[in-house]
């Protein structure tokens, strides 16, 4: 079966794995997110044999799936040609218990019959040291050891492990429980701790979302959504990572592989603005936790575009030989050089991550004096670096330029400082940090604007068109209504627009012209139709964009305009950001229903 992305993430906040339409884990990293893939099918080629987990129907006719209510709990039904029936659930646990989260490296399956006699295979065959066989050994009569640098796994089942191991076919007469974990004896009742953990995990996830401020309209839409950015957050440590994959190209043979287990300053932003907007506050108290230590660390000095989920500096970018890629689309790359890159706009997100613990009382811990101190030290670094050549969001690799966006985040720094100040009483670095961005906005709408043309240019240096000036709207920059945003929205629209999708540029980079369209600047573009006047557009794009999800109802980074096939890393916090920003931002209001 040739790979897809149409996949089902289930998770816990330390691992995740993503599970196919045919209810094989094709995807899932140990110790962590960022680990080495303990299921690598998805990027072990067109037919893979190894790398993957799954549970096979004998005379197999149907597949149907879908995630227990509030949850990411997967329940996989599979139907023979005889009536025989079973049900698969599949979740990785995660429940409070004895003051703290129970999150282990861990996936549990749950096999029920459901009618006739079922019976069925299954394929355990796990890849360790990035791509390469794990040693094997069967531990007593419950349990098989996989040997693997990263750590070791032990599986323990109530199903007979000889014919586990040697993946021959069963009956399957009553509920078998399997839980791949650590290398250690299981504790208790195997059946009975199981559906324990399992009912704990979904009681776990359903009270999350309960204390969610769904807009009334794609609640379904926003809490699935919201679900999945939760699982991309390494909770140990706050941190966000941009995506639960590597190497997953943009578009067919181009070499636009890149991995994305990391925490991105600008993704995790843009995902601690969207969950706030929902309530979700945990999030942001987790990822503040882990910012305070990227900026203690980086003591007033360069913030990187990215840190590994435990805060790491250095994320050398290499290549898993043994691995041939998404569809045999290698290299399969592990690492990302773009750490080392200069990207300023990486200020501003820190400072606007932070603003709202000065203002908002919910939070537990909220943001005093010595914080604020903490974060001039950012302002400084935007202040002096505002006009400054840099990569820019898109990360190219061969070149730099003074980028809008990235001026106008170090903008938005200066800007946000002032209103922190504010909001502790100090009214002299609020009138300071005000004079600044002041300065800076002036810059900007200097060497930006371009009147011949009527538009917000990219760069400093050029005239160039690209999707990211959208921002200059969320960042309050500029005003739905300012002439000089319609003219720049109209010719952005105009030069990268794609029916009903959005190229971030339309300019060769260093790996040739883009082919697909870029999700989240598809979202942008429906904030900003709807907030200059255009909100029966807006909604029709949207519903079109909801059309495009997975069956698990989430998006990918990329889109082919053409096709509509989803491309790049699955499953993607901007594109998850959209969808959960663009329904709260159009959708009727509560009160309109009640």
């Amino acid at each position: 079966m040739t790979a897809s992305l149409d996949l089902w993430p289930i998770g816990n906040c330390q691992v995740s794995a993503l599970i196919d339409t045919s209810g094989a884990f094709v995807w899932g990293c140990i110790p962590r997110v960022d680990g080495d893939p303990f299921f690598s099918a998805l990027v072990g080629g067109a037919e893979p044999e190894t790398g993957l987990w799954s549970i096979d129907l004998e005379d197999r006719v149907e597949i149907t799936q879908r995630y227990l209510r509030n949850t990411p709990v997967l329940v996989t039904r599979h139907r023979d040609a005889n009536g025989g029936e079973i049900e698969v659930i599949d979740f990785c646990p995660y429940f409070r218990r004895n003051g703290r989260t129970y999150r282990p490296v861990a996936y549990a399956r749950i096999v029920r019959p459901v009618a006739g006699s079922p019976r069925i295979r299954m394929h355990l065959r796990p890849t360790c040291n990035w791509g390469n066989a794990c040693a094997v050994t069967i531990g007593g009569s419950n349990h098989i050891r996989f040997l693997s640098q990263a750590m070791t796994m032990r599986l323990t089942t109530s199903a007979p492990v000889g014919l586990v191991a040697e993946e021959r076919v069963f009956r399957v007469e009553q509920a078998q429980y399997f839980f791949l974990g650590p290398d250690e004896s299981f504790s208790g009742n195997l059946a009975e701790t199981l559906e324990q953990m399992l009912d704990a995990t979904v009681t776990e996830w359903r009270h999350w979302v309960r204390g969610l401020a769904t807009p009334v309209e794609w609640q379904d839409v926003v809490i699935r959504s919201a679900i999945t950015l939760k699982l991309c957050q390494h909770e140990e440590t706050g941190a966000i990572v941009a995506a639960l994959t590597t190497s997953v190209p943009e578009h067919a043979g181009s070499q636009r592989n890149w991995d994305y287990r990391y925490c991105w300053i600008r993704d995790a932003y843009y995902t601690v603005q969207a969950l706030n907007r929902l309530g979700a506050l945990d999030v942001l108290e987790g990822y503040l936790a882990y910012l305070r230590n990227i900026v203690d660390n980086a003591r007033g000095g360069h913030i990187q575009p990215l840190y590994g989920v435990l805060g790491e500096a250095r994320i050398d970018e290499g290549v898993a030989e043994k691995l041939p890629g998404y569809r045999g689309m290698g290299p399969v790359r592990v690492g990302n050089a773009a750490y080392s890159q200069v990207q300023h706009d990486a200020y501003g997100q820190i400072v606007l991550s932070n603003t709202q613990a000065f203002l908002d009382q919910r939070l537990l811990r909220m943001s005093g004096l010595a914080d604020f101190e903490a974060l001039e030290k950012v302002g400084e670094r935007a202040w002096d670096l505002f006009d400054k050549p840099d990569a820019g969001l898109w990360e190219l690799r061969t070149r730099q330029s003074v980028h809008t966006y990235s001026a106008a985040m170090c903008w938005a720094a200066c800007d946000r400082l002032g209103n922190a100040a504010q909001a502790i009483g100090l009214d002299d670095r609020a009138t300071f940090w005000g004079q600044r961005a002041a300065t800076i906005r002036e810059r900007i709408e200097r060497a930006a604007w371009r009147p011949d043309t009527e538009r917000m240019s990219a760069t400093f240096s050029g005239d160039d068109l690209d999707a990211s000036v959208i921002q200059l709207l969320d960042l309050r920059f500029l005003a739905p209504d300012d002439p000089r945003f319609v003219s720049t929205l109209a010719a952005i629209e105009e030069g990268l627009r794609r029916g009903s999708h959005m190229l971030r540029y339309a300019t060769e980079d260093d790996f040739g012209l883009p082919e697909t369209a870029f999700n989240v600047c598809t979202f942008w573009l429906i904030e900003a139709l709807h907030l200059t006047g255009r909100s029966a557009e807006a909604r029709a794009l949207y519903e079109e964009m909801l059309g495009r999800r997975t069956q698990s109802g989430l998006l990918s980074e990329d889109i082919d305009p053409a096709s509509g096939e989803l491309w790049g890393n699955y499953p993607q916090t901007y594109s998850l950001v959209g969808l959960i920003n663009c329904a709260v931002l159009l959708s009727k209001p509560w009160n309109t229903v009640r």
